[in-house]
């Protein structure tokens, strides 16, 4: 609470507190706590490595919840020195994200029935998704105060409750016109609340919902690989950065604290930067006289 996490962050780390406590009892009973050493947090990851029920990232994310809460402890006076001193988390190999190509998006996005109100809606959701590289809680949550359709912008709300500024291109702008002129007007009921996207029940959608809906217009759209909302929002990112954006402008556009995890979408740009190096590098094939 006090680093301003999310709940749903709290709750992973309140969880994983909890299992760490269980499995001290049954290890280590009576083991005070003020004599826990690093070997101990230690033995507990192993333990959840070999048990085949974390893999590595979540592995990586328990080490630094168990490292943070050993700081804290000795903070707060409740042990002399810090019980996770030298524990580091395990490297991983950074797995590159995937991504759609531009005419697997076009016809992902044209794919929804603009007869209906659930296509309109579906079709403006969608579009927001690529246009702007949403996250799926950010979307969901997306009221139309937040909205500015005549700047082409919204501000989402994502991780750590931070507020960013997200751009929209036409084809976004025209869809949520339409959408809110003569669709979502045709599913509001009298619970519904100002989210954007809401069900035939006239509430807000759920996560099942949105992977539903990716789902649906993907298999509409005649992709045989597997689609979901977070794929569109890589797309997004790496077909900027293969159109020229710059890595600082999609990290803000992302809404990434660092740098570094916008970097991964470098990889798919190897054939737009080895051009640039034939044609500009003087010791290239290209540039060197016969």
């Amino acid at each position: 609470m006090e680093r301003g996490h999310a709940l749903r962050t709290q709750s992973i780390q309140r969880k994983l507190l909890e299992r760490f406590a269980q499995w001290l009892d049954r290890k280590k009973s009576g083991k005070d706590w003020r004599t826990l050493q690093p070997d101990d947090l230690r033995e507990f990851l192993s333990y959840r490595r070999t048990s085949g029920r974390v893999g590595p990232t979540t592995l990586r994310l328990e080490t630094s919840i168990l490292r943070s809460f050993g700081a804290h402890l000795q903070r707060m006076g409740r042990t002399p020195k810090s019980m996770s001193v030298g524990l580091r988390s395990p490297k991983l190999s950074r797995k590159l994200p995937p991504s759609l190509t531009p005419d697997q998006v076009r016809r992902i996005l044209e794919s929804p029935s603009p007869k209906t109100p659930l296509g309109l809606r579906d079709r403006a959701l969608l579009e927001l998704l690529y246009a702007a590289g949403l996250r799926a809680s950010e979307i969901l949550s997306l009221r139309i105060e937040q909205l500015d359709l005549p700047s082409r912008s919204a501000r989402v709300i994502g991780k750590g409750d931070k507020e960013r500024l997200v751009l929209l291109g036409q084809a976004a702008q025209e869809a949520i016109d339409r959408y809110l002129d003569t669709a979502r007007p045709k599913l509001v009921r009298s619970k519904s609340g100002g989210e954007v996207f809401l069900g035939n029940h006239g509430r807000r959608l759920t996560t099942s919902h949105l992977w539903g809906i990716v789902k649906r217009a993907a298999q509409t759209a005649g992709l045989d690989t597997r689609v979901y909302p977070h794929l569109l929002r890589h797309s997004f990112a790496t077909h900027l950065l293969s159109g020229g954006a710059d890595l600082r402008v999609i990290q803000e556009l992302l809404g990434h604290a660092s740098i570094g995890t916008t970097e991964i979408y470098t990889h798919v740009d190897e054939d737009r930067l080895a051009a640039t190096v034939d044609r500009f590098h003087p010791r290239s094939n290209k540039n060197r006289s016969s």
